[in-house]
């Protein structure tokens, strides 16, 4: 009955861990790096190294605080929310500068002995050969600890209220965890097609979906932050 009752913990936990990544702040977070990777290969990869960044960070705090049997102090929560809101509008704010700044510019080429300026543009390159996998999936991983540890209260409450041992408190934790990685690899991927297709339209298309990313991103931010600095100077 009781091996019933944690399988069915378990099967929730995965379903909730899919539900996570739908989360506005993370969508916001994550799209201001799939918006400058249109490929479908790469936005898979971002998905799971946010995902995995998520995972291992709730492991760790969720291995702390089931051994010690603690709660994570409330103004700990409100001050990792809020940077995850500030990491936000930092994200959005550098997907911006780098539109206005780093988009356009100018190449010297020697064609038959004479030397020519051409403004050219990286912003079409769907992806560089060059690029080393894992260098791509740094940021993701950092962003995902971060929401990670923004998040983790909330889930570790429930564990501990539900989790008979660390290692069933742990083993839900990374359920919830896989169900997260999935999720984002699977809104990975659904994100990176709009970008996909704007591709398809010209360049105006596509540097207009980043915009709209660098804004998204800056305006979620900017609401958390708020409402987090609101609602605490009610108590």
């Amino acid at each position: 009955m009781q091996d019933t009752e944690f399988l069915t913990v378990l099967g929730l936990g995965l379903v909730l861990g899919l539900r996570h990544a739908l989360d506005t702040d993370h969508l916001a977070a994550v799209s201001t790096v799939l918006a400058q990777r249109p490929s479908l290969r790469a936005s898979s990869m971002i998905g799971f190294s946010w995902g995995l960044g998520h995972t291992v960070v709730l492991l760790l705090v969720g291995a702390v605080v089931l051994v010690l049997r603690v709660q994570i102090p409330e103004p700990f929560a409100v001050a990792a929310e809020f940077a995850v809101g500030a990491m936000l509008v930092l994200l959005g704010g550098i997907l911006g500068v780098r539109l206005v700044r780093e988009r356009w510019h100018v190449h010297k080429h020697d064609h038959d002995g004479e030397e020519h300026l051409h403004l050219h543009s990286h912003a079409l390159a769907e992806d560089h050969g060059h690029r080393h996998w894992w260098r791509e999936s740094v940021r993701p991983f950092c962003i995902g600890m971060a929401h990670g540890l923004a998040g983790s209260a909330a889930l570790l409450l429930i564990v501990l209220s539900s989790a008979r041992s660390v290692s069933e408190g742990l083993v839900y934790i990374a359920v919830f965890g896989l169900g997260s990685i999935v999720g984002m690899m699977l809104v990975g991927v659904l994100m990176s097609l709009p970008v996909l297709w704007s591709l398809s339209l010209g360049r105006p298309v596509f540097l207009a979906v980043q915009g709209l990313a660098s804004l998204g991103s800056v305006a979620v931010g900017l609401l958390m932050m708020f409402h987090i600095a609101f609602s605490s100077q009610q108590f």
